[in-house]
């Protein structure tokens, strides 16, 4: 079997790629709602809502901007009342899924306090 180098060269780059793209991703991951304890919402955060809100909250993931989701940092958003918070988690409202009956209540009480740490 012959190798030739623009052969090599295309599986180095594509190698090289590859790894990047995974330590952007890794960054990515790893941020304030990752590291966040367990038991405050964090970990469910993570799971749950970083795919359409991201990380921090601002809603600048591809689902998050084609689903148009709201910036949980805003001032529109913090300024609700963690009862309002509650009930749009728990219950849903639009493409937003409620997790009441998944979750239980506890664990939307404690993402509304972790949405709570979202502010700008």
């Amino acid at each position: 079997m012959r190798f030739s180098i623009k052969g090599l060269k295309t599986v180095v780059v594509a190698a090289m790629t590859f790894a990047i793209l995974a330590l952007v991703i890794l960054f990515q991951t790893s941020s304030k709602a990752a590291s966040a304890p367990a038991g405050d919402g964090g970990e469910t955060f993570k799971a749950k809502c970083v795919a359409c809100h991201g990380a921090d909250g601002a809603g600048n993931t591809a689902a998050g901007k084609a689903m148009k989701v709201r910036n949980l940092t805003s001032a529109e958003v913090q300024g609700q009342t963690d009862a309002q918070l509650y009930d749009l988690i728990a219950k849903g409202k639009g493409k937003m899924p409620g997790y009441e009956k998944t979750l239980g209540a506890d664990k939307c009480k404690e993402l509304v306090a972790f949405v709570r740490t979202l502010k700008k």
